[in-house]
């Protein structure tokens, strides 16, 4: 089994017209990823290399029976094509656009909430299950399928302990590149929960980074829900107090949000936590062993 996407997932891709939306898009295709529908607005009728465009979500999904969507719009459009998807009951809505407004997420998290549309994102890499399904910019050609269920705040770092993990044989159910951004949709204790459910998934590896509570509340919930082991990576040892380092949730203040916070919450409630993305590696190999 996976996580959020498998064989059943059915792409529309909002955008998949622009640059990056045709290059993902037909790139998802190539592994494999049902891609069966594209939505710009004003160029219903035409197709991208046999991917036929409509003008809104609501006609894809009537024409084609899309359940997922997958999201390469401009940050000014970006909260209307989540809402266009939310409203077209799209059981997934995967948004890759990064830059936008955080007051403007926190109206599109009110707007979920009750509603049958999970979201990851907005500003991720999106989710892979090797072998099945790729809805987002995850390279398919790092991972291989097997027992490893992935969350990860940091894109970059999320290919990287990939890369390790399958360099050393130990593939992954479901990888989870959930944005770290300070609103977001699906967290760490989401993608857990689904983790834990998931008899295919053996471990789970955690991938956080300096800012916000997110690793804090992810540890408690490991402690009280979790039995399958968790691995885990803090970003940010070395961060400056004080600063905002990339696209991190909140800036750390006193030892609120530090990379050394985390990881003490994560070891109290029984979390091995690397302090390189190969120690990462090595010890989940270790533990599958």
């Amino acid at each position: 089994m996976a996580i959020l996407v498998d064989d059943a997932t059915r792409v529309v891709v909002q955008g998949l017209t622009g640059r990056e939306g045709t290059f993902h898009g037909l790139r998802n295709r190539a592994y494999g990823t049902t891609v069966v529908a594209g939505v710009t607005p004003g160029k219903s009728g035409r197709d991208v290399e046999g991917i036929p465009v409509f003008d809104t979500v609501a006609e894809a999904v009537a024409e084609t029976g899309a359940n997922t969507s997958l999201i390469f719009v401009p940050p000014r459009f970006a909260t209307e094509a989540v809402y266009e998807a939310a409203d077209s009951e799209l059981r997934l809505i995967v948004c890759i656009t990064e830059g936008i407004p955080v007051r403007d997420m926190a109206q599109v998290a009110a707007y979920l909430r009750g509603r049958p549309s999970t979201l990851v994102g907005p500003n991720c890499p999106g989710v892979i299950s090797p072998g099945r399904s790729n809805v987002g910019i995850i390279p398919g050609e790092i991972c291989m399928a097997g027992p490893v269920g992935l969350v990860s705040r940091s894109g970059t770092l999320t290919y990287q302990i990939v890369h390790e993990l399958t360099q050393r044989g130990v593939g992954q159910s479901t990888c989870v590149g959930m944005g770290g951004d300070p609103v977001h949709g699906i967290g760490f204790i989401g993608s857990l929960e689904r983790f834990e459910n998931d008899p295919e998934t053996g471990l789970v590896v955690l991938i956080g980074e300096i800012g916000g509570d997110d690793e804090e509340r992810a540890a408690a919930f490991i402690a009280e829900r979790m039995r399958k082991p968790v691995v885990g990576y803090i970003a940010g040892f070395t961060a400056p107090p004080g600063k905002r380092m990339g696209h991190a949730g909140a800036i750390v203040t006193g030892s609120s949000g530090t990379a050394q916070a985390k990881a003490e919450a994560l070891e109290a409630a029984g979390v091995k936590v690397g302090r390189t993305p190969t120690e990462v590696a090595e010890l989940v190999e270790g533990a599958m062993a």
